[in-house]
C-alpha cells in the first residue's frame, strides 16, 4: 500500500506509516533542513524539496493513503491562532486540491488539539466541507500521546481519518489506551557527559534559580516567561518548535555532571523516533525546531496499523469475491 505525503518535515508520519507496512511513494516538504534530515534517514529520491503550491498533481504517482501534518501554527493556543487568514493556515488547501485531483482511498491528517475548537469549531467545519463533497466519510479523535504510546510526554493532536469507501470507515477504530511504562530516565542519559553547550552556567540568568530549584535526578524542569518553573515534570510537557528559536525553552534536567537543556538527540527519542535516526550536519537551532515540529511516532503508526487492517481485510475480500466468480465459472464451463 502506498503513500503520498505531505509537509513532511523529517519524516515522523513517514516512519509510523512505513513501520506498519506502507511504502512512501512520493513526499514534499518546503523547509531545506528538514528535508536535508529526511534524506539523511530515508534516503531514495522521493522527496521533492519545493513549495507545495508549485507541485503539479499529474507528477504525484499512485497512491492508496495521503499523509499531512499541515501546519499548525496558525490554529495552536501557543501561537495567535490566526486560521485560515494566516498564510500558513491556507494551505491546507493544497490538500484539498490533491485530494481533488487524485482521490486517494484513504486520507490521514494530524494537527494541535485547539482545530477542533479554532473559531468556535468553524475551522474544523471548513475542512470537513473541503473533502465531503469529493465522497468522504469522517472518524477524528483527539489523543494525548502517553496514553497511546508508551512514550513519556504529554502531546495532545487531533488525528482525522476520511475513506471514500464508507464501510471501511465504519470497520476503522482509533486504537485502545494503553499503560505508560516508561519512564523519564528510560531516555534521558544522565550518567554521561555531554558536549558543554548544553550545560547552563553562572553566566546564565537563571544560574541561581536553577541551581536551587533543578534538584530531582529523575524529573524535568521548564523555564517561562515568567522564569524557572518549580513544577517537577514527571511526563514531558509538550515539545515545541520554539526550542529552535528560544533556546531556554529546552526542557532541563540535573544530571552527573550538572544543569543542562536535553539534547535534540533526547527529544526525538521523547518523541517515538528510534536511536538510529540521525541529524545531518544542521544547526543546532535547526535539530530542535524539527524535533517540536514533528509528532510521537508510535501514535501514528498504531493508527496506521488499524488503517491497514480495514484495507488489507477489504482486499482479502475482494479476492475471495474474485476467486470465487473464477470458480464459478470454471464449474459451469460444460454447461457452456
Amino acid at each position: 500500500m502506498r503513500v503520498c505525503s505531505l509537509f513532511s518535515g523529517i519524516g515522523g508520519i513517514d516512519l509510523a506509516f512505513q513501520q506498519a507496512g506502507f511504502e512512501i511513494v512520493w513526499a514534499n516538504e518546503f523547509d531545506r533542513d528538514a528535508a536535508k534530515t529526511y534524506r539523511h534517514n530515508f534516503g531514495g529520491d522521493h522527496l521533492v524539496e519545493c513549495d507545495i503550491k508549485s507541485v503539479r498533481t499529474e507528477d504525484i504517482p499512485a497512491f492508496d493513503v495521503l499523509v499531512a501534518g499541515f501546519p499548525c501554527q496558525p490554529f495552536s493556543i501557543a501561537g495567535k491562532q490566526k486560521g485560515f487568514d494566516d498564510p500558513r493556515g491556507n494551505l491546507f488547501f493544497e490538500i484539498a486540491r490533491i485530494v481533488k485531483d487524485k482521490r486517494p482511498p484513504v486520507i490521514f491528517l494530524e494537527n494541535v488539539a485547539n482545530l477542533l475548537e479554532h473559531d468556535d469549531g468553524k475551522t474544523f467545519l471548513t475542512i470537513y466541507n473541503a473533502l465531503v463533497p469529493y465522497g468522504y466519510t469522517f472518524k477524528y479523535r483527539v489523543m494525548d500521546a502517553i496514553e497511546y504510546s508508551n512514550i513519556p510526554q504529554h502531546r495532545t493532536r487531533i488525528y482525522i481519518v476520511a475513506f471514500l469507501d464508507n464501510d471501511k470507515c465504519d470497520r476503522f477504530e482509533f486504537p485502545e489506551k494503553i499503560k505508560l511504562t516508561t519512564k523519564l530516565n528510560d531516555i534521558l542519559v544522565r550518567n554521561a557527559k555531554h558536549d558543554k553547550s548544553y550545560y547552563y552556567t553562572d553566566n546564565s540568568v537563571y544560574y541561581e534559580d536553577l541551581q536551587r530549584i533543578v534538584d530531582n535526578k529523575d524529573a524535568l524542569y521548564k523555564i517561562y516567561d515568567s522564569g524557572v518553573s518549580r513544577k517537577a515534570h514527571y511526563v514531558c510537557p509538550t515539545l515545541t518548535a520554539n526550542m529552535g528559536t528560544f533556546p531556554d525553552r529546552v526542557p532541563i534536567i540535573r544530571d552527573d555532571y550538572g544543569i543542562r537543556k536535553i539534547t535534540p538527540y533526547e527529544c526525538l527519542a521523547l518523541q517515538g523516533f528510534p536511536k538510529e535516526y540521525r541529524f545531518p550536519k544542521i544547526p543546532m537551532a535547526s535539530a530542535y525546531k524539527q524535533c517540536g515540529n514533528s509528532v510521537v511516532v508510535p501514535v501514528i503508526r498504531r493508527i496506521a496499523e488499524e488503517i491497514k487492517k480495514v484495507m488489507i481485510n477489504k482486499m482479502e475480500i475482494f479476492l475471495e469475491e474474485i476467486n470465487q466468480y473464477n470458480y464459478e465459472w470454471y464449474e459451469m464451463r460444460p454447461l457452456l
